[in-house]
């Protein structure tokens, strides 16, 4: 339990409350398993970065530093480059969420580690920041930017055009710095509110495929680490960026619900609330992909036989992965294929399979396919509405053409906490996205350093085993 007083939840001082929680969270606060929970999310962050350091969009953001002499002290993970601690954090951030298969929160319908983590590691060379500290400033992260995330409703984030990724992220990425700073009282509200100042991440991506989407947790984590620099040097913001009438809240949703900012503060650690990816892709593929894969392994499903393909999409994501549907039946680009369920569908159904080599420029070409992208139907269900956000379940149904109707259906998609990941399965995962790009043994140095996270004296210790210098 945090040991400050929270018992006075005061809904017009949410930013106030927030900043004293996020402040004071201390280590010893902390339970063994949620400390279990920081190593094993930080041993997904560190896999996926990994393996997105080798996109398009990654090495791209590299060469652009490079060519203006952004040198510097701090590790960009999966290269031998070393950068300005902001913009390591801008590298690391972009990476780690450039092939869909960094961590998410049901609840809050977005990406809370590509923010707290890519800050915390790049801290480590701003002050000295050991494992604990680490952990505590990770944790401490997450709750803000998933109680955000809740409390302005996921679909009415979608509906304006916002990333929540990005926006809840840059609050996020403000407390991990500010903690790390031990910034207290008016210098972190402070921090918060320059924070709000900087909560950018637009939607229009999905128009064209573009890599803006990857680019807005880099950008909050980059932005709030200077937000808490300038706090510190006195540099003053709103506090009452959450809760004031054109705070947080009121700009960003049409319906906001204040109150879930503040629900079981102190009580409930989010982080232990995160779903891992197992496939690479959007969020609202991932249970619809794991019926179709069931539905492969019993049936041995031909997809040249498939007649029609029916999912239930959830109604928040309907905008992101079925509408419209043409474009959804005919992704151009790999950003198209990780937001296109009707492509998700396909390769699940084709090749069993929706990871890194399925969602490759070509695939889409595919004549099985192909096939079946032009026969999937996206379908909203009350039913799987009225279950969301906190359960994400989801059901598939496939028609052959010898007249058969297939269906299956999940409570909770591979990966939930009510369906887990295992720490033997995100070992496995870490491997497997890993070793394109580091050896076995720097593989085993990895794992090893992040299940004695709380013993490590310096974290710059695991950003070195990240590089590759």
């Amino acid at each position: 339990m945090v040991r400050n007083n929270m018992d006075n939840k005061d809904e017009s001082q949410i930013t106030r409350v927030l900043g004293a929680y996020a402040s004071n969270l201390d280590y010893e606060d902390l339970s063994p398993d949620v400390v279990d929970w920081a190593k094993y999310l930080c041993l997904d962050f560190a896999g996926v970065t990994l393996n997105g350091s080798t996109t398009d969009t990654a090495k791209t953001m590299v060469q652009a530093f490079e060519s203006v002499g952004r040198s510097g002290p701090s590790a960009i993970v999966g290269t031998s480059t070393r950068a300005l601690p902001e913009y390591a954090a801008m590298a690391n951030g972009t990476a780690f969420h450039s092939i869909e298969m960094d961590d998410v929160n049901n609840e809050a319908v977005h990406h809370p580690g590509v923010t707290a983590f890519p800050t915390a590691l790049a801290m480590a060379d701003v002050t000295d920041v050991s494992g604990k500290q680490f952990i505590a400033a990770v944790v401490a992260g997450y709750d803000v930017i998933c109680r955000l995330g809740r409390s302005s409703k996921g679909a009415e984030h979608y509906s304006r055009g916002f990333h929540p990724t990005g926006t809840c992220g840059a609050f996020g990425a403000a407390a991990v710095a500010a903690r790390l700073l031990e910034l207290k009282g008016d210098s972190f509200v402070h921090a918060l509110g320059i924070a709000g100042s900087q909560t950018s991440g637009s939607m229009e991506y999905l128009a064209q495929g573009a890599w803006t989407k990857r680019f807005h947790p880099g950008w909050a984590s980059h932005s709030c680490i200077w937000a808490a620099l300038l706090a510190r040097s006195g540099f003053t913001g709103p506090t009452t960026i959450l809760e004031g009438r054109d705070g947080f809240l009121q700009a960003y949703s049409g319906d906001p619900d204040p109150s879930l900012v503040l629900k079981d503060l102190g009580e409930e650690y989010l982080i232990t609330r995160t779903s891992i990816k197992p496939h690479t892709c959007c969020r609202f593929k991932q249970g619809p992909i794991d019926c179709l894969l069931d539905l492969k392994r019993t049936y041995g499903i031909n997809p040249m036989d498939v007649s029609e393909v029916r999912v239930g999409v959830l109604s928040a994501g309907m905008k992101l992965v079925s509408e419209p549907i043409e474009a959804k039946r005919n992704p151009k680009s790999v950003v198209d294929m990780q937001f296109s369920m009707p492509f998700g569908a396909a390769v699940a159904l084709t090749h069993g399979s929706a990871y890194l080599s399925e969602y490759q420029l070509g695939m889409p070409d595919d004549p099985q396919v192909k096939h079946v992208m032009q026969r999937v139907q996206c379908i909203t269900d009350p039913k799987l509405d009225g279950l969301a956000p906190r359960q994400m379940a989801a059901w598939a149904e496939v028609d052959t053409n010898d007249g058969r109707t297939l269906r299956s259906e999940l409570g909770y998609p591979k990966g939930d906490p009510e369906n887990p990941v295992t720490w033997d399965e995100m070992k496995e995962k870490f491997h497997l996205l890993s070793s394109p790009v580091i050896s076995s043994d720097r593989q085993k140095e990895i794992i090893a350093a992040v299940e004695s996270l709380d013993q490590m004296s310096d974290v710059r210790q695991l950003a070195a085993l990240l590089s590759t210098e």
